[in-house]
């Protein structure tokens, strides 16, 4: 068998050993679904009305706001499962199982990969659910068949490039608690974006940092997708964000993991 059959089939039984992780211990995935959840009831139900009004949407503020709040409580679902991803990696530095890898004859890159996919799955199926809520609660998409397969590249591509910048941080940190903590700033990004507020209702110098963050573009090329809102250049400079930062935490992930591999 070739290296990289080896290293697909090692990747496979990583990915599965991810997914049981998944299975038994539930409460991570509850954790990540439950943040954004509450965050868009609480912004729907207690700040919808006015803010949607500021919108433009005095005669139905709370339905404006649902439609333009939800395409930033999606990615703010996204930051939570690559924060699991940092937590997830260093516990397994942390506990010894890597050394244990280490005597196996399985390659080095599959023990990343599984987390890796095992996160990607986590994070679309996190996607789903809180999106379903959204559409109980009074989100209506604009999308046609064309547009949601777009949607779901533009997430699978954000995805994916924040988990690999949270493996990394999960391999930088030398405790569970630190790898909790570092991706935070993830979290916190969404809210100073368009995610839950136009940017141009922002002060000056806050105005200058949510347009210029990665989440900004993000939002509104997934919101452009969604709901047919004008998307610009937003959609090239989202590509360019995910593509720099997957490939530099890439990078980083790897080399922490050669030369760092037992904590």
């Amino acid at each position: 068998m070739s290296t990289i059959s080896l290293a697909v089939t090692d990747s496979a039984t990583m990915l599965r050993r991810s997914l049981r992780h998944m299975q038994r211990y539930p409460s991570m995935t509850l954790l990540i679904l439950g943040m954004p959840v509450i965050f868009l009831l609480l912004f729907v139900y207690v700040f919808g009305g006015t803010l949607g009004a500021g919108l433009g949407g005095a005669a139905h503020g709370r339905a404006v706001y649902v439609n333009y709040v939800t395409p930033g409580i999606i990615l703010l679902t996204v930051a939570a499962a690559a924060q699991a991803t940092a937590i997830s990696v260093a516990m397994d530095m942390t506990e010894g199982i890597i050394a244990r890898f280490r005597t196996m004859a399985i390659a080095r890159s599959s023990v990343l990969t599984g987390h890796v996919l095992g996160s990607m799955i986590q994070s679309m199926l996190g996607v789903a659910i809180v999106a379903g809520i959204a559409v109980l609660i009074g989100f209506r998409p604009t999308a046609n068949a064309a547009e949601w397969i777009g949607a779901v590249g533009v997430l699978a591509m954000i995805s994916f490039a924040l988990i690999w910048l949270c493996v990394a941080l999960g391999l930088v940190s030398k405790s569970v608690e630190t790898a909790s903590n570092l991706p935070m700033f993830l979290l916190l990004l969404p809210f100073l974006g368009s995610g839950f507020v136009p940017t141009d209702s922002m002060p000056t110098g806050v105005r200058w940092f949510a347009e210029y963050q990665p989440f900004t573009p993000a939002t509104e090329t997934l919101r452009g997708l969604l709901l047919g809102t004008p998307i610009g250049n937003n959609a090239i400079i989202a590509i360019a964000w995910c593509a720099g930062i997957a490939l530099l935490s890439y990078l980083w992930a790897r080399r922490l993991y050669i030369r760092h591999p037992v904590r």
